[in-house]
């Protein structure tokens, strides 16, 4: 074969191979983005709920007259965030080390990451810090910590600035955790003569992982006492790495399925049900220092893991996958990440000034302020911060290379 046409064959393979790579993560983008805003309008309304019991006098949520509202309200979101992204950032890996694909570099990976995360959160915690701080030196440790991503291991300032942004600093982990342990399970798979032994070797690395951190919430809580208040201990990597894991082991998973075993819609539907189902009844019977509550997030993945399966499978879209095309939420989910920034400052501002109602009872009207003014920022937020840094990804190629993107100027 002429080395011209050998070269167009081998960029050919070349292309299919990252076809392959990227089809899973292509299946169900729009019920992926939907849930990405199911799950940031459920932060708004968490927070929310936080912020009145915070304040609220009589010191009691606002909704707990009704027990099983109060556990609908307070059913936390954050490990279905880590869940979704573990799964979406671990395809190329998987995909790399099962069918012995091509690997990504680890710098086009981090350098993606970071366009993607760092220019809003940067501009956020700068804002916020800045308001917050009006005279020079402030709470400089706390905007240190803030701009490296470490202020989850600070027990006091864990909160501080972008309350929920302690988990950005899990994720700046799971990043580095997944370019260092990524090609060494490729590596190792590469030495495994058949695809069923590679999947499986993968797959246990993700138990390995996820069993992690269920050892440390049993030694912390039951060996060494360790209060649930103390924050660092149960925020930290070494307690919430679990639903990384989950969402690694779901990404083997489907790339080790590659399209078969389709659920019919009933199952796809039960399945859904039961996970949802099992998601209210922990919120439901989780309280402090309980069972429950204490192994309540690698409890909570696990189901976060059954309902995207039970969405990426489904051979054909069922009922209540129809509210997942909807385009309010769809658009939600397009925001969700300028939305999870934004909106508990302009709550604790709206707070401040006095534009949210007082008392248990102005918690519904509060949310629909809160909500009011979060989603036109977080919509403006994308536009003008979150896309225009997305072009950046256009400087490097598929290699990590500085693009050319000017090549007969070369010749």
């Amino acid at each position: 074969m002429p080395a011209p046409r050998r070269e167009k064959a081998a960029r050919g393979a070349d292309a299919a191979r990252t076809e392959a790579a990227a089809a899973p993560a292509r299946a169900g983008a729009t019920e992926i983005q939907s849930f990405r805003g199911i799950a940031a309008l459920s932060t708004v309304l968490f927070h929310v709920w936080q912020q009145y019991h915070t304040y609220d006098a009589r010191g009691s949520h606002p909704p707990l007259d009704n027990r099983f509202l109060g556990a609908l309200i307070s059913l936390e979101v954050i490990d279905f965030f880590f869940v979704l992204s573990a799964y979406l950032l671990t395809l190329s890996y998987a995909r790399a080390a099962i069918d012995r694909g091509p690997v990504r570099p680890a710098r086009l990976f981090l350098f993606r990451r970071a366009i993607r995360i760092v220019p809003l959160y940067f501009l956020a915690v700068l804002v916020v810090w800045a308001s917050r701080n009006p005279s020079l030196p402030g709470d400089w440790r706390d905007l240190v910590e803030h701009l490296t991503f470490t202020h989850v291991f600070d027990g006091d300032r864990i909160f501080y600035t972008l309350g929920p942004t302690w988990s950005l600093s899990l994720e700046i982990v799971f990043y580095l955790t997944l370019v260092a342990i990524g090609p060494l399970a490729v590596r190792a798979c590469g030495r495994i003569g058949t695809r069923g032994g590679r999947a499986a070797l993968c797959a246990a690395g993700c138990a390995v992982l996820f069993a992690v951190p269920l050892v440390w919430l049993a030694v912390a809580r039951y060996a060494w006492g360790v209060p649930h208040t103390d924050w660092a201990a149960y925020f930290g990597p070494q307690a919430r790495f679990g639903g990384f894991a989950a969402g690694m082991g779901l990404a083997v998973l489907m790339v080790a399925l590659d399209g078969r075993g389709k659920l019919p819609g009933w199952c796809s539907a039960a399945l859904s049900a039961a996970s949802a189902v099992g998601l209210f009844a922990l919120s439901l019977y989780s309280a402090p220092e309980n069972l429950v509550f204490t192994f309540y997030h690698p409890i909570a993945s696990l189901l976060w893991v059954v309902l995207l399966y039970s969405t990426l499978q489904a051979a054909q879209r069922v009922r209540w996958h129809r509210v997942l095309h909807t385009r309010w939420l769809t658009g939600t989910g397009l925001v969700s990440y300028s939305l999870f920034i934004w909106h508990e400052p302009i709550m604790l501002q709206a707070h401040k000034v006095g534009l949210l109602p007082r008392g248990p009872e102005g918690f519904p009207l509060a949310l629909l302020i809160v909500l009011a003014v979060s989603i036109p920022v977080a919509v403006a937020s994308y536009w003008f911060i979150e896309y225009p840094s997305s072009l950046l990804g256009r400087l490097k190629d598929s290699s990590g290379k500085p693009r050319d993107f000017y090549p007969e100027a070369a010749r």
